[in-house]
């Protein structure tokens, strides 16, 4: 893993900055609308989006997206109106999204996971008076639209921007074979392709967007508490765009590049590396509809040659122990990126041999938009850090006790500042305060910096397990016991203890079935001093996750 040995490997690293600059241009573009009008100027016929072997140019996603725009206009919708996206990775989403930008009109990204519950809560808070929702999920949205503002309704279905027959065929397959669109009555709704071809009738009316405009309404992932939207601005997104460009940029070079996209695009992770950050670099993005079927994202990278991949710690856990992705090709891949939740040691190592490539870690949070600290992508990247801040971004360890900034290598809370930094949350002043502190955005993840400056999570405040009033962290568990053979992923808790408060429970699924309790233990104790050492082990067929792969430690706890 020395650097020396990286490049023998890998000549483009020649490329790749000896030193990450501390400040770029990040106003270059005041406007997320003008970086998009940019990029489709700068690379026309270049390959911007492609799902399910259909591809869109930068050309042809510019026409389509401002058809899409000026159907929003001609429905009513003015600048700072809302409109929800709720889809999986499908072509509609990037059309949708820049459409909305052109407009002024403010994107609310939506999990099409979440119930008529979680819509209601997303639709009623933002403001939302119209929706791009996908045939499978919009039976939901019938049981809530009448309690939201939401007037203007756009389906889609999943294979609508396909070309013929794949159209029919994806089309026959989702309503038919598995059944995956429950019957719905929305009066008044209409098609994605019958809103693009009413756009084309009419002119997108130009206007002069603000860099402290809001662009997008990002709600927090709500697994503690209420979700809350986070205003994103113009100049926020353009310059974590450009932030993360500047950091991967050089490393991929003036080669049309091909990033493989398996995060969903309305997560914010997606929504700004894959979506903005490679669409400014003029590279096509490979989105994947239904990442938990892992042989479409092995169909993906063996149909394309792929430069780059982001993705979330069981993502790569799940490809590294997949047979068929172990018989590929990976002489074209360059750069991959884990983020959304730790990247566990014994991972990014079995990543690293099996492809050649780091597998570098970065982190940042849906209000910084998110990118704010990223390991490099040479030599130089430190496993179980998530590496340097990114250029025109101030991070520090705040010692709450003391009320002063941590030294390298003290443990506290990691706060943030920069251009990438919200605006604050919709219509929510008092939470607003209460995660500022003197400019500085206050994270709740716990960490320290080295003396070189490297940054490494310890773990969030709220996962912190108390033993007998040691601080025990989850993630140092869960690395430990990802490094053992027959463990295929795990989480770690706390839970209550007359005796000491608490105690730590692992959740654990097994790669080897003769795996028991007794040796996991037997393994902990080996690696972690006693109060870490897990107390109740229990064993599961699958683990609590988000849509994006993320373990919900909250939910093993209830």
């Amino acid at each position: 893993m020395t650097s020396s040995a990286a490049a023998d490997q890998r000549p483009w690293l020649a490329n790749y900055p000896k030193e990450i600059p501390a400040n770029i241009e990040v106003d270059r573009f005041p406007t997320l609308k003008a970086l998009i009008e940019n990029a489709f100027a700068t690379h026309q016929n270049k390959p911007a989006f492609s799902c399910m072997g259909k591809r869109l140019t930068f050309a042809e996603t510019d026409r389509l997206s401002t058809a899409f725009g000026a159907y929003l206009h001609y429905r009513g919708l003015q600048p700072g109106d809302r409109v929800a996206l709720m889809m999986p990775n499908l072509l509609q989403y990037p059309i949708a999204l820049f459409g909305a930008i052109k407009a002024g009109v403010i994107v609310v990204n939506t999990n099409p996971l979440y119930t008529p519950r979680e819509m209601k809560h997303q639709f009623t808070d933002s403001g939302a008076t119209a929706i791009v929702i996908a045939e499978p999920f919009a039976a939901n949205l019938e049981k809530i639209i009448g309690e939201t503002d939401i007037k203007t309704v756009i389906t889609t279905s999943l294979g609508e921007m396909l070309s013929f027959p794949k159209k029919q065929i994806v089309n026959f397959v989702v309503r038919t074979v598995k059944r995956m669109v429950p019957k719905y009555e929305l009066p008044g709704a209409v098609s994605f392709a019958q809103a693009l071809s009413e756009g084309k009738k009419y002119k997108l009316p130009d206007y002069e967007a603000k860099p402290e405009d809001i662009v997008a309404l990002q709600y927090t992932g709500g697994t503690t508490g209420v979700s809350k939207g986070a205003m994103l601005t113009n100049r926020n997104m353009a310059a974590n765009t450009l932030q993360s460009n500047g950091w991967f940029g050089p490393f991929l070079g003036d080669q049309v590049a091909a990033m493989l996209c398996p995060l969903p695009l309305y997560h914010i992770f997606a929504f700004t590396v894959n979506c903005l950050s490679m669409l400014h670099h003029g590279a096509e993005s490979v989105l994947i509809t239904n990442p938990r079927d892992l042989s479409t994202v092995v169909k993906a990278f063996k149909d394309n040659k792929i430069s780059g991949l982001t993705g979330v710690n069981t993502l790569f856990n799940a490809l590294n122990n997949d047979p068929d992705f172990q018989k590929l090709d990976f002489s074209e891949l360059k750069i991959t990126v884990g983020g959304g939740t730790a990247v566990q040691r014994p991972v990014a190592e079995a990543w690293q041999k099996l492809t050649g490539v780091p597998l570098s870690e970065g982190y940042g949070l849906t209000e910084t938009s998110p990118s704010a600290i990223m390991n490099p992508l040479d030599g130089r990247f430190r496993l179980g850090h998530v590496g340097l801040p990114l250029p025109n971004t101030d991070v520090r360890i705040w010692m709450e006790e003391e009320k002063r900034a941590g030294a390298p290598e003290e443990v506290g809370e990691i706060q943030i500042k920069g251009p990438q930094v919200m605006k604050g949350y919709y219509n929510r002043p008092e939470e607003t305060a209460k995660v500022f502190l003197d400019g500085w955005l206050c994270t709740g993840d716990i960490g320290m910096m080295t003396e070189d400056g490297f940054f490494k999570i310890v773990d969030r405040k709220k996962d912190m397990i108390l033993v007998s009033g040691f601080n025990v962290f989850p993630n140092e568990i869960e690395d430990v016991l990802a490094g053992h053979p027959k463990v295929l992923e795990l989480a770690a808790v706390g839970v209550p203890d007359e005796r000491s408060g608490e105690k730590v429970k692992v959740f654990v699924v097994r790669k080897d079935d003769s795996l028991t309790k007794d040796e996991l233990i037997a393994f902990a104790r080996e690696n972690l001093t006693g109060y870490k050492v897990p107390k109740l082990v229990e064993f599961r067929d699958e683990l609590p996750k988000t849509n994006v792969g993320k373990i919900l430690r909250r939910h093993l706890r209830e």
